[in-house]
This record gives structure tokens, sequence and C-alpha cells, in this order.
């Protein structure tokens, strides 16, 4: 237990019934500087001893950690990946971060305990916690409910070991499929990635943990796929593309912190832009949470951006900015920030506003709670059955079966060649932030914590005999393409595995820092897919990445091809339940496979000049658009009804179809909205995706899917930099990928220009009816 205080206790800002800014008031007119000072920045104890970056640069700032003694006595913000940076057992990391929290709050005057963040990407990043599908496994699976009933288990586990915050979702929109962080956001569509990543917020939210979103803003669209890179954008390409999920996760999710992005749009670092983080974030957006720095991120103001001479200006621009919590460590935002606030350099009101917003959320939690104590945690198992299901399901759910020529499903495989770098590989199943790639690679000795069955594992289980060759090495190395070969001529059927090993800043093929030159299949894995192919035995392709890969070279020649992305820990048995046919696939491509490696970047989502034409050479053309996937049933739509021919601008129309599974068997079916605003002041996507809903269809019924589309989901940013809804005709084409429509119609908006905010609606509910 903290330390006793008796008087402090009977002081208003521990009364829970006064209201949180009358508390939050009284205990900051009580704090020194230097008190005020610490509570804006996390401590990384383990940041010395790590044997491998999980940050940027972590290396360069290691040695300037403070002293745990010394830093403590005035408190301390917040406390950095007790969790997340070695292995530990549960129950010890809780008692660990107990006795941190009794030092903290036994050694500072008011008592005030840290908040505790850990990352929770791929699921939370501790040692034997379940290892979920990544991120843009989630967008593939077009399933909101899910990722929300999973956000939540990931949030309880957090809770049970004394984590307050969790640093995630990812909200970037894919602009670059080169980008080595593609694994981590949900796609290529801003609907997409809002309407899942708000259900991952009120997921981790409704679990009691702060849901930090990031990256703000425009990270994924750094020049030529490079982390950290500089981010060439036009204001309405921002506004329209890489804020609307942003938006939707802070109004319909009520996410709690922001993290900025460590990159700077057409020369603005995201750390010092006031414009962002203050005037939209706040003053447009009406955000009233935390802003929290990426790792290092004030410091790269001075190390990396050159717009500050010091670790001081640094700090002093970024609170300026709107930055409010230092994280990692303490570096600008201590000694050098007080020295600016005496000085009179910095005023302390800026201190001021960023620590009330932090106070703000401690009283929230019940930080500042008299019967606040360290003991409350329950540590419990974190990778139970219950978890373990939940994975599967989504890992089922995301499996896109790309091609097929009627191969799969197979029944009962007989004898199968099993072949590729990733097939007998447990890392082929986890994205860069899953515990075991992230942090257990660096302590070979300790066991993964979880059980990891390997795709071989799960394809031995179906089949009667496997044949199990490596075929190449990843990245790069060994090739022993005979064997392989011979394998597979021997074999009934062969399955190649190919695509990524997540890793961090160049340990991997995919990942931070692991950014790639073009889209070809990393390595050898292309060469080796040529060599099966010509042995003659049919060969399904199974891609396990965390981007997708140009596959234009043998599409047409494999017998399959299913795409996954980093499954997680349930991931092989759901590709094999797939494989047999005991699964129907159901999943879709969050982002679309390109036809060829060069090109990029480009995503389905361009006004007319970026597609195909006559008067370029190159043709960007997707070989597989965002949304695609195939069942082993079929859909058939009918009977488009769009309600009203004429919607007022600031109306609503509601459109509906039939969806009839023709084929032998239950399958789900992903039903995607699109529209098109043919004439408009700017010009506007061929295509862009408004709504979407899976539906479950028994084999012979039908189900009638209607949305409700208000003209707000037509709004865009027009010729004056105003997001608009203007009168004319909108397309309407509903289907099952963003490429070919089903159903097409069109209705006409009538009445004034219409001036929109971040008040508008942000999302296209839809129902699904016998």
């Amino acid at each position: 237990m903290p330390q006793s205080r008796p008087t402090e206790d009977r002081q208003p800002y521990r009364d829970p019934a006064l209201p949180v800014e009358e508390r939050v008031a009284d205990l900051v007119s009580r704090m020194t500087l230097e008190e005020k000072l610490n509570q804006l920045v996390g401590m990384w104890i383990y940041v010395s001893g790590a044997e491998e970056r999980v940050a940027p640069h972590q290396e360069d700032f290691a040695d300037d950690t403070p002293p745990w003694d010394e830093m403590i006595e005035n408190g301390l913000g917040q406390l950095t990946r007790v969790f997340g940076s070695a292995p530990i057992e549960p129950a010890k990391g809780a008692a660990a971060l107990s006795r941190l929290q009794r030092e903290i709050t036994g050694s500072s005057r008011f008592g005030i305990p840290a908040v505790a963040h850990e990352e929770c990407l791929a699921g939370f990043t501790a040692w034997g916690a379940t290892a979920y599908p990544v991120p843009l496994s989630w967008g593939a699976s077009f399933d909101p409910d899910l990722v929300r009933e999973m956000a939540a288990s990931i949030g309880a586990d957090m809770r049970s070991v004394g984590v307050h915050q969790g640093l995630a979702p990812v909200l970037d929109v894919v602009r670059d499929l080169r980008w080595g962080r593609v694994e981590e956001t949900i796609g290529e569509d801003p609907y997409l990635v809002g309407a899942v990543g708000s259900a991952y917020v009120t997921g981790l939210e409704s679990s009691g943990i702060v849901a930090t979103l990031k990256h703000f803003a425009g990270y994924s669209a750094s020049r030529a796929g490079r982390n950290l890179a500089p981010v060439s954008m036009g204001p309405r390409e921002f506004a329209d593309v890489v804020l609307p999920p942003f938006e939707m996760a802070l109004r319909l999710g009520g996410a709690r912190s922001v993290m900025h992005s460590y990159t700077d749009v057409d020369g603005m670092p995201s750390a010092a832009d006031e414009a962002l983080l203050t005037d939209l974030l706040r003053g447009e957006l009406g955000f009233t949470g935390t802003v929290v720095a990426d790792y290092f991120g004030v410091s790269f103001l001075h190390k990396l951006h050159g717009v500050a001479d010091g670790p001081g200006a640094a700090g002093a621009a970024a609170l300026r900015a709107g930055v409010d919590v230092e994280l990692p460590n303490a570096r600008c935002y201590v000694e050098p920030l007080a020295h600016l606030v005496r000085s009179g350099e910095v005023g302390e009101a800026l201190v001021d506003r960023a620590l009330h917003r932090v106070l703000n959320q401690k009283v929230e939690l019940g930080l500042l709670d008299p019967d606040w104590s360290p003991e409350a945690a329950q540590p419990r198992e974190l990778d139970p059955a219950r978890n373990r299901d939940l994975a599967r399901r989504l890992a089922e759910e995301s499996v896109v079966l790309v091609a097929n020529d009627g191969t799969l499903p197979v029944r009962e495989p007989g004898r199968v060649a099993l072949v590729g770098p990733l097939a007998d590989d447990p890392f082929a199943l986890l994205g860069c932030y899953s515990f075991p790639a992230h942090i257990g690679v660096s302590y070979p000795d300790w066991p993964n914590g979880i059980e990891l069955p390997t795709f071989r594992d799960e394809i031995a289980r179906i089949a009667t005999h496997v044949d199990h060759v490596k075929g190449c090495d990843l990245p790069e190395g060994g090739a022993d393409f005979d064997a392989a070969r011979a394998a597979a001529a021997d074999a009934d059927l062969c399955v190649a595995v190919v695509g990524d090993r997540a890793g961090l800043f160049g340990r991997g093929t995919s990942g931070e820092g692991c950014d790639a030159a073009d889209l070809r299949l990393p390595g050898d894995q292309e060469e080796l897919v040529e060599q099966l192919l010509e042995t003659g035995t049919p060969v399904v392709l199974v891609v396990s990445s965390g981007r997708p890969y140009a596959l234009a070279r043998f599409a047409d020649r494999v017998a399959a091809v299913v795409q996954v992305f980093f499954p997680g820990e349930a991931g092989a048995a759901a590709l094999a339940d797939v494989l047999t046919g005991e699964v129907n696939p159901s999943g879709r491509l969050p982002v679309s496979i390109p036809a060829t490696p060069g090109g990029n970047p480009g995503t389905y989502l361009t006004a007319p000049l970026g597609a195909a034409s006559e008067v370029s050479s190159l043709d960007p053309t997707a070989l597989f658009p965002f949304g695609h996937g195939l069942s082993y049933t079929t859909f058939a739509y009918s009977d488009l009804v769009i309600n009203a021919g004429e919607v007022a601008t600031d109306g609503s129309v509601d459109i509906s179809c039939s969806v009839i599974n023709t084929g032998d068997r239950d399958g789900d079916e992903v039903v995607q909205l699109y529209l098109r605003d043919p004439v408009a002041q700017v010009a506007r996507p061929v295509r862009q995706l408004t709504g979407f809903t899976r539906v479950s269809v028994p084999a012979g019924e039908s189900r009638t899917v209607s949305f409700h589309l208000h003209a707000d989901r037509t709004a865009y940013t027009g010729a004056r930099g105003k997001r608009v809804v203007d009168p004319g005709v909108i397309e309407v084409h509903v289907g099952g990928d963003s490429a070919h429509a089903r159903l097409s119609g069109e209705f006409r908006l009538v009445g004034e220009v219409r001036e929109v905010g971040p008040d508008r609606v942000l999302d296209t509910p839809a129902t699904v009816t016998p």
C-alpha cells in the first residue's frame, strides 16, 4: 500500500464527490514546477538493458535515462512498458508494476500513481498473452463486431495486471504498399479503417483501457514507402483520406488519447505542428484527452527534423504544439523545459494546460481516489481458451481465397508436398508487434509463452502424408530447389507457403523499418514458385505476409491463391480448415494485390487520371482489387432499390438489395456499397467505399441488405478548401469488390451547396433481414 497521507486524503483533489476539473485545479495550485513537469513524462526503466531496438534510435537515448530514485521524488506521469520490454510472467509483472507504483506514490509529495501503458496492436504485447491476427487481418475480416469483441478481451487482460493505457489502434490509411508498417494498418480505404478501428477503440475503452490513436497524421504516406520519410501531400488528400478514420474513432469510438506521427507533412513535423495538434485536433474535432509523443518523437525535433537546437527547444516546440506527455522517457520536458520556463522563454501556462489534461485522465481512471491501491490488479491467465477461440474465429474470417480453379477445397488430401521458407516457421504467423516477434526473438532461451502450431503442424493434421521441404531461406541465403521440385513432383498436391517474416528495423521483410524496394516476393521465393510450377503438380500458393505482393507472374498457373495477413497463433489451424472446406472462406482484401512489382504507390482510391489510360505505357490496374474474395459457394445480387430519386443535400436515402446464396453450402458474403460523384468541384475517386456489412446466407436462401445513407457521406473537400455536400448525380454501385458492380443505380442531390464539419454523419448503418 502507498504510505499513509491522512492530511492529503482530506484535500479537495482527493474527493471523488467533487467535479473532475475542481479536483484537478486544486491539485495544480499546490504543485511546484518540477512536480508539474514530472507528470508530463514517462519512464522506461528497461531501455538501457534492451538487446535489440524496439523504437527508432533507441540506442541513442538509452544513456539519457535519469536515475529512478531521483526521477520519482517529484512524481511521474507514465510508466513505459513494464510488460512489453522483456519476458516476464504475468503474476511477476503485476507484482513488479505494483512495487514501482508503491515507490512512486511513496516517494513523492502528493502520491500520484503513474499511468502504465503498453502496446496492444496484435494483442497485449506481453509474454504469455494471446497473439491475435494483425490489423490488416482485421480489415480482411470486414467484421467490426468481432474486432470489438477482441479488443474488449485484450483490454480486460491488460486491466487485470494493472495497465491503464494501450497504444493502439493504428489508423493510418495505406498509401504505399512498400511501407514496412502496412501490416499494422487496417487497409487502403478510409471508411474500412475508420469503421474497424472505431470498433477496436470501443472494445478497448469498454474495458477501462485508454485507447491511443496513432499515428496522427499522414505517416503512411511517407515518400517512397520509407519509414519516417517526409510526406508530400496536399490538404485535400489529408482531409478526405487521412483524417476520417481519426474523426470516426474519436466521435464513434470515444478514444481518450492520440499519439502524434513521426513524420513531417510538407516540411512540418507533426510533433511541432500547432495547427494539427491544437487548432485541428482540439479546436475543430473537439478532442479533450491527452496527446502523447511517439517514442523519442520530441527529441527527434532536434535530432532528426532540425527544427530545434537542443532538447529544451524541442520540448518547448512540442508543448506549444499540444503534445502533453513526452514518451518513453524524460529528456526534453523536465530539466531543459524547466530552465526555459524559469527564464521566461516558455510560459508556465503551457505546462499547466498539458498538466490539466493529464490529471483529468488520472482522475477519470480513479488514480487520485483515496481508496486507490496498486494491489488492486488481479492477474489472470493471458492466453485462456476463450482468447484462443476468439483469435481463431478472427483468423478464419480473415483468410482470403483470392483465386481457385476448383482444386479447393481438398476434401481428403493425399500426399502433400509442403514447401516454402514459412511452412514450418511459427513466426510466419506473427506481426512485428506480437510479443514473440517483437521482444521474444531477443531472448532465445525463453519459450514463446504460447502455443504456436505452424502451417506444417496443421497441414499434417488434415493430410495423410506430408513431405516438407523448405526450398529456400528468407530473406535470403541457401536454396534447395532440387529437393523442392522432387517433393512436388512426387505429390498429389503442392502447398507453397511464401511471404514475409516480420521484424523491426531491418530484421525482417515486413514490419516497422522493414520497407520494400518493390513488391516482388522477398528473396528467392518467386524462383521457388516457378520451380514448383514446372513439375505439373497442382500448386496452392499460400501468401502469409504483412503486405500484398505482385502475383501476375504466376497467378494464372497456380491452382489457387490464398492470402493471409499474419493471422496470429490460431492462423495455421484456420488456414488448414479453409483448405479442406471445414471453414468456408469469407475474407476480403483490405488492400489491392498488384499485378506488377513496380509502379507504386497506388491504391484503388484514385481519380480517373490514376487509372489505366492510352497516354501512359504503365497500367496500374490491380490484379485483384480491394474488397475481392472468393467463397466455396456463389452469391447473386438482385432487386436494387433506391427509395428516392432526389435527396436534399441535408437528407438521406435508403439503398437495398437482395443477396442470394446460389450454391450448395452456407456462406458469408461481404456486401459493399460504393459511390461515385461523376461531376464535382474537384477530381473525385472513380469509386469509393461508403458502406459494408457481412451477411451470413444459408444455401439456397436470400437476405435483404439495406444501407441508410445520409447526404453527409457524399461530402468532400471542395475547390475552396471547405468540406461540402453539393447537388448533382451520385452513382450507386453495390457488389463484392471495388472493381465489379453487381448492381448500379443513381440518385440526385438537390438544394444548395452545404458546408459540413466534424459533426457530420460519419457512418452508413446497414441492416440485414430475411
